[in-house]
């Protein structure tokens, strides 16, 4: 399944899950789980750069499919092999 990353800035944090993401999988990222002031939803998130996330989701099997930019907001979506 799709796994899609956006980061506000190169150099952290990432968010990297929803609150449907699977929890080993947000774990062994060292994500943590909030709910953002406003919104109706929880997300995951590490304070560490994307490219160091992506390393570990690379590790996992885990490869960029495409990336693109949205305002100041960078987005990635993966794919499983």
């Amino acid at each position: 399944p799709p796994l899609c990353s956006l980061s506000l800035q190169e150099v952290g944090p990432t968010m990297v899950g929803d609150e449907h993401s699977d929890p080993s999988l947000m774990e062994f990222l060292g994500a943590t789980k909030r709910n953002m002031l406003g919104n109706h939803f929880w997300e995951y998130y590490v304070n560490e750069a994307p490219r160091v996330v992506l390393n570990k989701l690379e590790s996992r099997g885990y490869r960029v499919v495409s990336m693109t930019g949205v305002g100041q907001t960078l987005v990635w979506c993966l794919h499983k092999e």
